[in-house]
């Protein structure tokens, strides 16, 4: 079984990516998502909003792993946004493609239940 210093912080890398393209190219990133929309400039501030939290997690759990501190707050915190993510979506309902709604689903899912499975390995 990898570590979970190793895990944690490609966990964090994942998040960090993520959140680097939705501020870079947030109507790229977040196309599959939003469609069409992503495109438009107010929404890029939101998605832009979503890539910050995503770094600011990222680093909260990166510090928490490296520095051997409070990791279990930020891993609950990503699943929580994560959690935040899936429930916005479907409260989206046929706004979106159902294509953007399963793969948000799947994507912010997958990162959910990553999470949960580093918050049952982390201690305190």
């Amino acid at each position: 079984m990898p570590s979970l210093r190793g895990s944690t912080i490609a966990f964090a890398g994942g998040r960090l990516a993520f959140g680097v393209g939705l501020i870079a190219a947030p109507g790229r990133t977040a196309s599959g998502w939003l469609g069409s929309e992503a495109r438009r400039a107010p929404t890029q501030v939101a998605v832009r909003g979503l890539g910050a939290r995503d770094i600011a997690l990222s680093a909260g759990v990166a510090a928490g792993a490296l520095q051997r501190g409070a990791l279990r707050p930020w891993l609950a915190a990503c699943v929580a946004c994560d959690l935040s993510d899936i429930a916005a979506t479907v409260a989206a309902g046929d706004s979106l493609s159902s294509r953007a709604r399963w793969g948000t689903i799947a994507l912010a899912g997958a990162a959910a239940v990553a999470g949960l499975a580093l918050l049952a390995r982390a201690e305190g």
